[in-house]
């Protein structure tokens, strides 16, 4: 079942004065649920007009979905209601690094574009996931540094997925990681591994400072809390701003700054994000036995570029539920047969591996089809009346039994 299933749709048609009375509760909660900056509980001891107690998790959290359903939002604007570092005062030498990764985005704006429209499927999901947990809805955009918003992203040092996880990281989190399935490419468990990381490292050596955090994320925690004691040995408060790290580490909040801010207002910076709806773009099966991404495209009538894309951890085409239960689909397949997939026995998927039509994916050929289900080229030929057997069409079904 979807998101928007789930969830009980509100009348838009409210009264203005209603919508305005939401507003101004969510700014008013949002402003009481703000982080406050202090050497003594953050990263950074720059001041903003928020009071001056720890933040933590309050009504605003749990209701935030909710009273967005009252108004006629887009992922967009449900994550800029969770940003928390947008009225930051950065000292002047701080917000030229950020100010400098502004100018780097700004012009190169088909990037962005690539780069958002990636973000599709998984960004509401992620600022959801983010927004539970009352983190920055900075966090969200880890993704656009780290990997682009690519799932299936690489590094020549070994990194994996949305979130770069090298392998020792990914296997002391938890993710698995075998021939048939790579955890840190499974967007909702490296997702969950992500966050989990950053909170468990913010409270162990930060106070629960997330930028700090953040920098360990990159450098290693080793590396950072050498700068840190460093910075405070000389007096300084000991936030990110003050350290000396690794170049690439003392790029990336900039970079992350930088993309968020562009976000908060892109009219200001003419830059154009793709619509995405608030909803996630994807629904969850809960799996009990195998199954492949061949066997799921035809009982969904799902493409299975379509299945491979929102499942990309699954390496060999196949769920095996001792790895991961959960087969990823897109949002609008039907629920009734979501529903019959998730109670398929093994005999019943069994009876799938010989299909009696065969739907044509891009890039497909007669040859390679005939191969695949093991049938002669020239019966697939006369059993489908095909005129011009080279010029097959994505979608088209060709019969593979002449019944």
């Amino acid at each position: 079942m979807t998101y928007r299933t789930m969830r009980q749709r509100l009348v838009l048609s409210a009264g203005s004065t209603v919508i305005m009375g939401l507003l101004l509760a969510a700014a008013a909660n949002s402003q009481a649920s703000a982080i406050s900056y202090s050497p003594s509980n953050s990263d950074t001891s720059y001041t903003e007009h928020t009071p001056s107690t720890q933040a933590v998790p309050t009504s605003f959290h749990t209701s935030f979905w909710e009273d967005l359903e009252l108004q006629h939002q887009d992922a967009w604007t449900a994550l800029r209601q969770t940003f928390q570092w947008q009225e930051l005062t950065l000292p002047p030498s701080a917000q030229a690094r950020v100010d400098e990764w502004i100018e780097y985005y700004r012009a190169s704006p088909e990037n962005i574009a690539t780069i958002t429209e990636r973000a599709t499927p998984w960004l509401a999901w992620i600022t959801q996931q983010v927004s539970d947990r009352g983190l920055p809805g900075e966090i969200a955009l880890i993704p656009f540094v780290e990997s682009s918003f690519d799932p299936s992203a690489r590094s020549h040092r070994g990194a994996a997925g949305l979130w770069q996880f090298m392998p020792n990281t990914g296997d002391a989190l938890g993710l698995v990681r075998n021939g048939n399935y790579d955890g840190r490419l499974d967007v909702l468990t490296s997702t969950a591994a992500a966050l989990d990381y950053l909170e468990m490292q913010a409270d162990q050596w930060y106070e629960g400072g997330i930028m700090l955090s953040l920098a360990a994320y990159n450098a290693g925690a080793g590396t950072v809390n050498r700068a840190l004691h460093k910075a405070q040995n000389q007096g300084l408060a000991g936030d990110y701003w003050d350290l000396s790290l690794p170049h690439e580490t003392m790029q990336y909040i900039p970079k992350l700054k930088a993309i968020a801010t562009i976000i908060n207002d892109p009219e200001r910076f003419d830059i154009s994000l793709p619509d995405i709806h608030m909803d996630p773009a994807f629904a969850k099966v809960k799996l009990e036995q195998p199954l492949s991404i061949a066997q799921a495209s035809q009982l969904l009538d799902v493409s299975q570029s379509a299945l491979a894309e929102l499942n990309p951890g699954l390496l060999n085409g196949s769920i095996d539920p001792r790895n991961v239960q959960t087969l990823l689909v897109p949002e609008e397949a039907d629920t009734q047969v979501l529903a019959q997939l998730s109670q398929t026995t093994s005999s019943e998927l069994a009876s799938t591996q010989a299909p009696n039509v065969h739907r044509v994916e891009r890039g497909d050929n007669l040859s390679a089809i005939a191969s695949r289900y093991q049938v002669n080229q020239n019966d697939l030929i006369r059993w489908n009346a095909l005129d011009r057997p080279n010029a097959l069409q994505p979608g088209q079904l060709l019969t593979l039994s002449g019944q």
